[in-house]
């Protein structure tokens, strides 16, 4: 099932009220970054933690078989580690349609690794959407990744691609690397 929030996406905010605008990215945003942007930082935003909750029928999965990939939960004062990029208004276009199944635009507080705070807008997929698939157990949500294929690629190169680039910049993620656990089991001869 899909949830197309491009329309509402455009009416959430205005963009041009920005002196500077900020996206934050915490999946693939991370390792897959195909817009142009102005600046780079890594970053975190608090609050929320990383989770393989959402159904992907537009990119790791089909309308048929939707992938898993990840949105944030709330979480009190826990940081969510990600990057964040200063883009022109123009990005969003790009980012709307690519983050288009189930994803609103929130804003929210960025804090750069420098210490700067800046305000931004980050893409979360919340319970009530359309293409929301929940909670399950490590296993189950390992078993369903391992079977989803979409046009962006296998479901399990996601998990393996984010868990990846947490390692290389140094960040823990509990769920991401149980998932990512329990896909290497499945996938070893």
């Amino acid at each position: 099932m899909s949830f197309d929030t491009q329309v509402l996406n455009s009416r959430r905010q205005r963009l041009d009220d920005y002196d500077e605008l900020w996206v934050f990215g915490y999946a693939s945003l991370i390792y897959k970054v195909d817009f142009a942007y102005l600046e780079q930082a890594q970053a975190n935003i608090y609050g929320y933690e990383r989770r393989l909750w959402q159904g992907s029928s537009d990119h790791r999965g089909t309308p048929e078989r939707p992938g898993r990939v990840a949105t944030l939960i709330p979480s009190e004062n826990m940081p969510c580690f990600g990057m964040a990029f200063r883009v022109t208004p123009e990005v969003f276009l790009h980012l709307d349609h690519r983050e288009k199944n189930g994803y609103l635009r929130e804003e929210v507080s960025i804090v750069l690794l420098s210490g700067r705070e800046v305000r931004g807008l980050v893409y979360i997929a919340y319970p009530d959407n359309a293409a929301f698939l929940g909670d399950a157990p490590i296993k189950d949500l390992a078993k369903h990744i391992f079977q989803s294929k979409g046009p962006s690629g296998k479901n399990k190169d996601y998990v393996y691609d984010l868990a990846s680039s947490l390692r290389a910049c140094g960040v823990n993620d509990p769920h991401i690397f149980a998932v990512e656990k329990a896909l290497r089991q499945l996938d070893a001869p």
